[in-house]
């Protein structure tokens, strides 16, 4: 047997992360053209809005399924397949001539992406000790943002130079660029040689490998309060995705333009703050990995106070300096999260752990955060609202204060477990 490579876990590490960003760059394109097809297809603002929930929808729904599927027919099978399908699904959408057909493909999309995050982590963490689960995980959901911003604006180039079409086609053409390189350079041999969570368990559970029951994913305390907090803990982040540039074009009086693109520094503080808190978390977690409970509530504390003071604030340059700090910490603790997850799950059904927790990201974090957002607003305001939107994470905070409370016991259950094939 080969020996073990220094190189190919950070390989793995760049082109799945890589990837997230094509995902997400593939995603977030079609709001640069939003303009360009509401005046060439004659659009309403609801079809256009449905064309960017339809994908929500799907990765909600279709993230678990999918995900238990990939922990049996092949994790890096999977990854592969599935960055196949979302950029042929953009590459569709640069096809479309009509809204039906749009619909069409970005429903295809969605099913491409939904079950990536959570098998594409899988696949990464099992290159990594733990210790360094929380800065890498931070590091790969960060490429989200990342992946948005450039989606947003590369598409925008792209679109007004060549087209809207060729700005899906860019798009399409980098994700399966990216694929054929995962293809080449990562093989499931390779996985199991470099492993560095459980070299016993295959990261694809074939019909003769150990396996935990799924039923480990729901009958854990600790792991439920990690899901659900871990969940309302990208409440916020969610927020400040969709309702950032009408803060600044209502309160500001910036221009669409304008207002998006201070909407993007903002993104991006949000990235960074996910790869360094994550890195933090590891760092005072290095000698006792319970600490990471620590960060988990630290970070939506310190984000809430900040977010809750700078809304409330004038506008002005200390207003947008305390929702920089807040953005900063808002999504810190999604390193934490994902490597308490880890900790709690045994590898070979850790990707259908994940898809779980992709699960709750959507259901009380990225959908629901936007939608109460809208609803409040009609009442209080937009800036009323954005004010005391913060205080949800009073309840993920608590919800994760639970379960670390039980955590000892959950270590134990996933101790004890009956494996079967």
């Amino acid at each position: 047997m080969k020996a073990a490579s220094r190189a190919f876990p950070w390989i793995v590490f760049v082109l799945i992360s890589g990837l997230m960003m094509s995902d997400y760059m593939s995603r977030q394109v079609l709001s640069a053209v939003f303009p360009l097809l509401k005046l060439e297809w004659g659009l309403s603002d609801s079809q256009l809005a449905s064309l960017t929930s339809v994908v929500a929808l799907i990765v909600g729904v279709l993230a678990l399924p999918l995900s238990l599927l990939a922990d049996r027919w092949g994790r890096v099978r999977s990854v592969v397949l599935m960055a196949v399908v979302w950029s042929v699904a953009t590459l569709l959408s640069a096809a479309a001539t009509s809204y039906g057909q749009m619909f069409g493909a970005r429903l295809l999309l969605g099913f491409g992406e939904a079950a990536y995050a959570s098998v594409g982590m899988a696949v990464m963490l099992s290159m990594f000790a733990p210790r360094l689960h929380a800065s890498l995980s931070g590091a790969f959901m960060a490429s989200t943002y990342f992946g948005s911003v450039i989606g947003v604006a590369l598409g925008g180039i792209v679109a007004d130079r060549f087209g809207w079409r060729s700005a899906f086609v860019f798009m399409a053409v980098v994700g399966l660029v990216l694929a054929l390189i995962l293809r080449m350079v990562v093989t499931e041999g390779r996985i199991d040689r470099n492993r560095a969570d459980a070299p016993d368990v295959a990261a694809t559970a074939s019909s003769d490998s150990a396996r935990a029951p799924l039923s480990s994913l729901f009958n854990n305390l600790s792991l439920m309060c990690v899901y659900i907090g871990g969940g309302l803990q990208l409440f916020v982040s969610g927020v400040l995705l969709v309702w950032l540039p009408s803060f600044f074009n209502r309160y500001y009086d910036m221009e669409a333009s304008a207002a998006g693109l201070a909407s993007s520094s903002f993104v991006l503080l949000i990235g960074a703050g996910m790869v360094l808190c994550g890195i933090g978390a590891d760092r005072i977690s290095r000698d006792n990995p319970a600490r990471r409970w620590l960060a988990a509530v630290t970070y939506p504390a310190i984000s809430l106070a900040a977010l809750f003071i700078g809304f409330g604030l004038d506008t002005g340059p200390v207003q947008l300096v305390l929702i920089g700090i807040g953005a900063f910490f808002c999504s810190g603790a999604a390193g934490a999260v994902t490597a308490i997850t880890a900790s709690l799950t045994h590898p070979s059904i850790r990707a259908s752990a994940f898809g779980v927790g992709t699960l709750s990201n959507n259901i009380f974090g990225l959908a629901l955060g936007p939608l109460v957002v809208g609803f409040v607003s009609d009442r209080l305001g937009l800036l009323g609202a954005l004010q005391w939107i913060p205080f949800a994470y009073v309840v993920a905070i608590v919800i994760l204060l639970i379960g670390r409370r039980h955590y000892a016991g959950g270590l134990s259950k996933l101790a004890g477990l009956s494996l079967k094939p």
